[in-house]
């Protein structure tokens, strides 16, 4: 049975990663044809795309990795069913059981990949895109660190303690050098919005000048002060860490943060959920690929399999974006945003394999 099962496998896992291949080459062309117009603005060039694209990489593979087990799962035991390899397992004993507890196995592996692609290869190498796409494309050069978004700004370092979803800041502080490097002014301000085309509005504003050798000093007290800035809304809109990209330890300590700050945590909370959940959504595809193992060779060819296959993962990613905005639009509880789509499928998973194995 370790032979039948190991065999399976190695069936499944090609197919798999052969899907994931092909899924992966097709993002990645659309990729760098949507990065070919912003090549040659600034220090933009075809290698920083091409690099970019690669940096973008292992996020596709942890958006992909179920819809490709899904489908590479169908191709491969569909592919044994052609063959009659199916009929032989069971001949040789292989139940249904035993069949979806290897799928399952292998799906289990599959998921613990995706778990670490989506918790650490993906967000250090989306952060690492970013930042070679910003500082080719403009002058601005940011890192993030637990003080807040630190922006250096021509002669001036801008630190922001936090970023909120529709760009406006909350806790900015500038701090202006001159020409010799020497501090010449800090300003601290409570919060800002955009003032296009070039401007900050900072609100509650503290500045303190710094005077040269021999002059004094002075603070003054503002109730608003325009910043000029090549800082803008889409700068800021790369540099914000979107819910889906951030990491289970980062939304959990992000998600507290609000609760103490008494602000609306639901939007991260079902982010938390999905993140936790979407892994395990590979066992779900693995068990809802078994099915088709089983169904006759009249009852549709590979290609046809196949083709409801990339139905069904379109389906599922479909219904998990509309369960995570219904969710947070009607205050649902966030594990049941989340974990309803994969329940969903895992009823239907079970209603095929039941019909399937009694056909």
């Amino acid at each position: 049975m370790k032979t039948l099962s190991r065999y399976l496998a190695r069936e499944i896992v090609a197919a798999t990663l052969l899907v994931l291949m092909a899924f992966l080459g097709l993002f990645g062309f659309f990729d760098l044809i949507q990065e070919l117009g912003d090549i040659g603005k600034g220090d933009y060039r075809l290698q920083h795309a091409a690099l970019f694209v690669l940096l973008t990489v292992p996020g596709h593979v942890y958006e992909l990795m179920p819809i490709a087990a899904l489908i590479g799962a169908i191709y491969g035991l569909a592919q044994l069913a052609a063959h009659s390899e199916v009929t032989v397992m069971r001949v040789s004993g292989m139940s249904t059981f035993q069949a979806l507890r290897s799928v399952l196995g292998i799906g289990a592996m599959f998921a613990a990949v995706t778990f670490l692609f989506g918790e650490i290869v993906a967000p250090e190498a989306e952060r690492a895109a970013q930042a070679l796409r910003l500082k080719a494309l403009t002058s601005v050069i940011a890192q993030e660190f637990r003080s807040g978004l630190w922006v250096k700004d021509g002669p001036r370092f801008v630190n922001v303690r936090e970023v909120r979803p529709d760009t406006r800041l909350v806790g900015v502080t500038v701090y202006e050098f001159d020409a010799d490097n020497r501090l010449r002014s800090v300003t601290s301000a409570r919060g800002g919005e955009y003032a296009p085309p070039n401007a900050w509005l900072l609100t509650g504003v503290t500045r303190t000048v710094i005077g040269r050798p021999g002059e004094p000093s002075r603070v003054e007290n503002a109730a608003d002060f325009t910043w000029t800035s090549d800082l803008n809304p889409d700068i800021l809109g790369v540099l914000l860490v979107q819910p889906d990209k951030m990491s289970l330890i980062n939304l959990h300590r992000y998600t507290r943060h609000l609760e103490e700050n008494r602000q609306k945590t639901d939007r991260y909370d079902i982010a938390l959920w999905k993140k936790a959940v979407y892994p395990l959504a590979i066992l779900v595809m693995m068990a809802l690929a078994l099915p088709f193992a089983y169904m006759q060779v009249r009852s549709g060819g590979i290609s046809l399999k196949i083709f409801a296959g990339i139905m069904l993962g379109l389906v599922f990613h479909l219904l998990n974006s509309l369960f995570a905005h219904l969710g947070a639009i009607n205050t649902w509880p966030p594990v049941l945003s989340a974990t309803t789509p994969a329940v969903l499928f895992m009823v239907l998973a079970w209603l095929m394999l039941y019909r399937a194995t009694r056909a």
